[in-house]
């Protein structure tokens, strides 16, 4: 499959949303069992102006993958070298799109001098990041209630973790 990767824009708020909304309610169903209150407080911030927000922050990175016209991914690094976005619609995974959002990350956080990335993945995600050569370190608790699965990626030899990156409380997405 052929997907188009470029930065997100404020435009791209309202179907990035989708993106997200759509792959946390229908694909994420082992991390949040179909409990409304945890699916309520993961989505509370899933809306296309808090979206657009982090899409204008200086601090951030942020991508979208673009087939035939629709954005079907998602991706948001932030300055302190957290990915704290990877999302794809359910029918765009498995296709090549969440690699190449992550692929380009990558050489973006190279790009601005991060040695390593990290995240919080969600058990759903595990295979895919563990996949892509992260190295799991823990498991931390999502302020919605998710336990989520702490990864870290070495971007240049002889990178070592961050100990003050386990805890991060970074959850502007």
């Amino acid at each position: 499959m052929s997907f188009e990767i470029r930065p997100a824009t404020p435009p791209d708020a309202v179907a990035a949303c989708q993106v997200l909304r759509r792959s946390i309610a229908e694909c994420c169903v082992l991390d949040h069992r179909d409990d409304p209150d945890i699916l309520a407080a993961w989505l509370g911030n899933k809306h296309p102006g808090t979206v657009a927000s982090w899409f204008e922050s200086p601090t951030n990175y942020s991508l979208v993958a673009v087939q035939d016209g629709g954005i079907v991914g998602v991706s948001l690094l932030t300055g302190a070298g957290k990915l704290a976005l990877c999302y794809l619609l359910p029918e765009a995974q498995r296709q090549g799109a969440g690699s190449a959002l992550l692929r380009r990350m990558e050489e973006r956080a190279l790009a601005l001098g991060m040695k390593a990335l990290y995240l919080h993945s969600t058990a759903t995600a595990e295979g895919f990041f563990a996949a892509a050569g992260y190295r799991r370190d823990g498991n931390v608790r999502s302020p919605y209630g998710v336990e989520t699965i702490l990864f870290w990626k070495p971007l240049v030899q002889g990178a070592q973790p961050d100990a003050r990156k386990r805890f991060c409380n970074c959850n502007s997405a």
